[in-house]
């Protein structure tokens, strides 16, 4: 197998200190995991781009729930999106719908416009549309760099046959960027079955905070109560198992 660039999802600066020991090649920077990636602080990447040489994508993401934002949560996407290309960001990760699902190309390009030639990344907003390839060819018309997919599928694993016809339908036009559900047992499988070039994938290990143990019962969070004496942190070890199975 020929080397694949390897992306490690990240939602901490010690996330993407990990990935780096672990050979990955890129990494893409968020918050808030839980709710699939929102836009980093400022600070986190400051912190990163000391820390690291590879490239950080960064997310703007300006809330959970979708990718049909108000004019408001627009304007702090824009905002978020030039402060980070000052930060020192790589690259930017954005995703932009009409309420019938189909790509906002008007918030799109301007954010293409925004990122001034660096790499853009329409993520996976793209598995909720009505028709990726119509999809692909605005993204294509529009200027984006790459696509974060998991084919449509809640697992790219259930989605193999279709990556493979975004990777033939996208050529040199796109780059498609398969991620969700990849994992060291079958990142292989992925790359033969796809035809990809690239992956992208997230893991990680609990680690404790003893500094909660006065008082168990008080939470921080909502509804769902997640546990206040434990958080997780990108296991280096494992990305560089994946980093020895693709070369």
């Amino acid at each position: 197998m020929s080397k694949v660039l390897l992306e490690i999802c990240c939602g901490s600066a010690d996330d993407v200190i990990e990935a780096a020991r672990g050979g990955a090649d890129r990494v893409e920077l968020n918050n808030n995991l839980f709710q699939g990636g929102l836009t980093p602080s400022i600070g986190t990447l400051e912190v990163v781009k000391r820390h690291v040489t590879i490239p950080v994508m960064t997310m703007v993401r300006p809330r959970a729930g979708g990718f049909c934002y108000s004019e408001a949560e627009y304007e702090t996407a824009k905002a978020d999106a030039k402060a980070l290309i000052r930060g020192g960001a790589d690259g930017l990760v954005f995703g932009f719908l009409h309420p019938d699902g189909t790509v906002d190309e008007e918030r799109t390009r301007e954010m293409v416009e925004l990122a001034e030639g660096l790499p853009c990344v329409f993520h996976r907003a793209i598995d909720v549309v009505p028709d990726w390839k119509r999809a692909l060819d605005s993204l294509i018309r529009l200027g984006v760099t790459r696509v974060l997919t998991s084919g449509q599928q809640s697992d790219v694993y259930f989605a193999l046959d279709t990556i493979a016809e975004m990777i033939r339908f996208a050529g040199d036009a796109i780059e498609i960027l398969p991620g969700a559900g990849i994992t060291l047992e079958n990142v292989e499988r992925v790359v033969r079955a796809t035809g990809c070039t690239q992956v992208h994938l997230a893991r990680h290990r609990t680690l404790p905070d003893t500094s909660v143990l006065n008082n168990r019962s008080i939470y921080y969070g909502g509804a769902l109560y997640p546990p206040e004496d434990r958080y997780d942190v990108t296991d280096g070890d494992y990305v560089s198992s994946v980093r020895g199975k693709l070369g």
